[in-house]
């Protein structure tokens, strides 16, 4: 009898923090999610889309009241902090770090609402 080959099958966690394509691919097929990758580019170039995408995720995430631990018993990052990676910011090693990044988004959320209310009187 012939064993059948063991099918191998995408992370669909990135080591290095987010999720890979495959992992979204999963959430849309489960879900009907329609995630998208973190936005990781520079403000400068970053589409007012982009720059409210970013801002409600670091707002989400790091400007809780109460945040989820950001090391490990042993000292590694957790996915929590990794997800910081995902989104091309640093990894926050203490809750001051996280809430600089929470700050940031706030002031991605508010560029992004000028732009918004610029576009809507031109």
């Amino acid at each position: 009898m012939k064993k059948k080959a063991a099918r191998k099958r995408s992370p669909t966690k990135d080591p290095r923090g987010g999720l890979t394509a495959a992992g979204r691919r999963s959430f849309a097929k489960k879900d009907g999610a329609h995630l998208k990758p973190g936005v990781k580019k520079p403000v400068s170039e970053m589409t007012p889309q982009e720059m409210r995408r970013k801002g409600s995720w670091a707002v989400r995430f790091y400007g809780r009241e109460k945040l989820s631990p950001l090391k490990t018993k042993d000292g590694r990052p957790t996915r929590f902090a990794l997800t910081a990676a995902a989104w091309g910011e640093p990894v926050p090693k203490t809750e001051a770090a996280a809430r600089n990044i929470a700050a940031k988004g706030q002031r991605l959320l508010e560029r992004y609402e000028k732009a918004k209310k610029k576009r809507s009187k031109a």
